[in-house]
């Protein structure tokens, strides 16, 4: 994974509430078992119609709309627990999604894939999009080290909290196995000590 400590980055708004881990990546794309080519149908059935055109109306196919961070409605990620939402997400090249509210296993799932969940107050994630609707080019900025998020456009910031061990994890660029092989000399050592 690619090391993460700071981002600044325009955001892509998406104000709905209570999206599922099904309309981040419907389930008809779960057939592969590489992580590779998710990103492609990220929200599939919003960002195109029956006839496969994009849907001009969905805030992905918007060209004020870009960036590496995502800001959702409250309740991002519900329902089923399958961690290709969250590949979805990093393959189409977000680094960071805020929200006021995650589902659990799929704030795990993001973590594991490289995507830090954000989790901010109502009234924050509400100026996030006020700020995004009045200048599209408005930007945040994301400090994991210090657990930060800043609304470039007036200063405001707010904390954020977050595993110390997924922490680390993002902050080395590790996943799982990463970790555990960057520990593989004092794992020895210890087998050596208690055999």
């Amino acid at each position: 994974m690619e090391k993460f400590t700071t981002l600044t980055s325009t955001v892509v708004p998406l104000p709905m509430e209570n999206v599922d881990t099904d309309q981040i990546i419907p389930a008809r794309f779960l057939k592969a078992t590489s992580k590779e080519g998710f990103g492609d149908n990220l929200f599939r059935d919003w960002r195109y119609d029956g006839n496969n055109r994009p849907n001009p109306d969905f805030v992905l196919n918007n060209p004020l709309y870009g960036g590496s961070i995502l800001v959702a409605g409250k309740n991002f990620g519900s329902g089923s627990s399958r961690e290709h939402a969250a590949w979805a997400l990093a393959g189409y090249g977000f680094r960071v999604v805020v929200s006021s509210f995650f589902a659990d296993i799929f704030k795990n799932n993001a973590l594991n894939s490289g995507v830090l969940p954000v989790v901010v107050s109502e009234a924050f994630l509400q100026e996030i999009f006020d700020t995004v609707y009045a200048d599209a080019k408005s930007t945040l900025t994301v400090d994991l080290e210090k657990q930060v998020i800043r609304n470039n456009a007036n200063g405001r910031e707010e904390s954020f909290s977050i595993n110390a061990y997924k922490k680390n994890c993002l902050l080395q660029g590790y996943d799982d196995i990463d970790f555990l092989l960057s520990n593989k000399n004092k794992i020895q050592a210890w087998e050596n000590e208690n055999d």
